[in-house]
């Protein structure tokens, strides 16, 4: 559906056609919009802490929409798996990416992240 290597000038763009494709794989309402705030927070990251630049896939299948987002930057510290702390001023986008999706797998090292998040189309907005 979507493969496309993004900046920081993309990101706007990139986020219609997430939205425009997911709805177009059946996703709607409150989901749809959840989905595209995770994708727009991986995009944000990657061009903040992962380089500048990044991929995005997207596709649908079996029921369900995938996005990986990838990028070639220094990889990330110690994941944290809980939420963060109220007072702490960062940290908050891939606790956020998980809370919103179904799915959320995290590879991380010294040459990039890939992350891949999934959400069903089917279920209850």
């Amino acid at each position: 559906m979507i493969s496309e290597a993004f900046d920081r000038s993309r990101i706007t763009a990139l986020r219609h056609a997430v939205a425009a494709r997911a709805e177009e794989a059946g996703m709607t309402g409150a989901r749809l919009d959840d989905f595209v705030v995770a994708v727009n927070e991986l995009l944000t990251n990657a061009v903040r802490h992962g380089g500048g630049t990044g991929h995005l896939g997207l596709w649908a299948q079996d029921g369900s929409v995938f996005c990986d987002v990838t990028d070639h930057g220094a990889g990330l510290g110690a994941l944290i798996p809980h939420r963060p702390p109220p007072d702490q001023p960062g940290g908050w986008g891939l606790w956020l990416v998980r809370e919103l999706t179904d799915t959320c797998e995290i590879k991380t090292g010294p040459d990039g992240t890939a992350v891949r998040i999934s959400s069903r189309t089917d279920a209850k907005s």
